[in-house]
């Protein structure tokens, strides 16, 4: 039998009925579903010091098991002494079985690092059914070796859902498991 992550069986057997009963889906394909989860961190700083750059490729690549890239500047900023085309950030977007091994790190380990965490904020829903979280520190994911981080820098964690309503993000998201702050239930 082939593997299979975790998050993904118990979308199958959990979240699809859950949905459909709460919302009166007729077809489980109607069900909305995590399409990608992508990970974007600015590094500022990479203007003046270009190891940055590879050590949050580096950092990212590790945390999320998957080759991270380098994002490009667009135009020229001289009050922050940017040229066009240097690197300033590092992203990487997962799909399939890597992005619901990462959604299982995230929820069960890495989250629950956070110092004083009392659950994740419902307002990074932008409207179209996508979820943003902000996170402060990369060192709350356990594959981070502390010694190691030139710097600490944050990063944005973006889900995007195959729905087009908050509502039926937030519900989704609940159902994988997502600390929200004010849970109704």
């Amino acid at each position: 039998m082939a593997y299979s992550p975790r998050l993904k069986d118990k979308y199958k057997a959990d979240v699809i009925p859950a949905l459909q009963k709460r919302f009166g889906y007729t077809s489980p394909m109607q069900v909305p579903k995590i399409a990608k989860i992508c990970l974007n961190q600015g590094v500022g700083d990479a203007v003046s010091d270009k190891k940055l750059i590879e050590g949050a490729i580096k950092e990212m690549t590790t945390i999320c098991g998957q080759k991270a890239i380098a994002t490009y500047s667009k135009k020229d900023i001289s009050n922050f002494k940017l040229r066009k085309g240097v690197p300033i950030g590092v992203k990487v977007t997962l799909r399939g079985d890597t992005m619901y091994e990462f959604l299982d790190r995230l929820i069960a380990v890495a989250l629950p690092r956070i110092r004083d965490f009392r659950g994740i904020s419902e307002k990074g829903f932008d409207g179209n059914g996508n979820y943003t979280l902000g996170v402060t520190e990369q060192i709350i994911f356990p594959e981070i070796d502390i010694d190691k981080v030139n710097k600490i820098m944050g990063m944005d964690i973006t889900f995007v859902t195959s729905t087009q309503n908050d509502e039926e993000a937030l519900a989704l998201l609940n159902e994988f498991g997502l600390p929200f702050r004010n849970q109704k239930k």
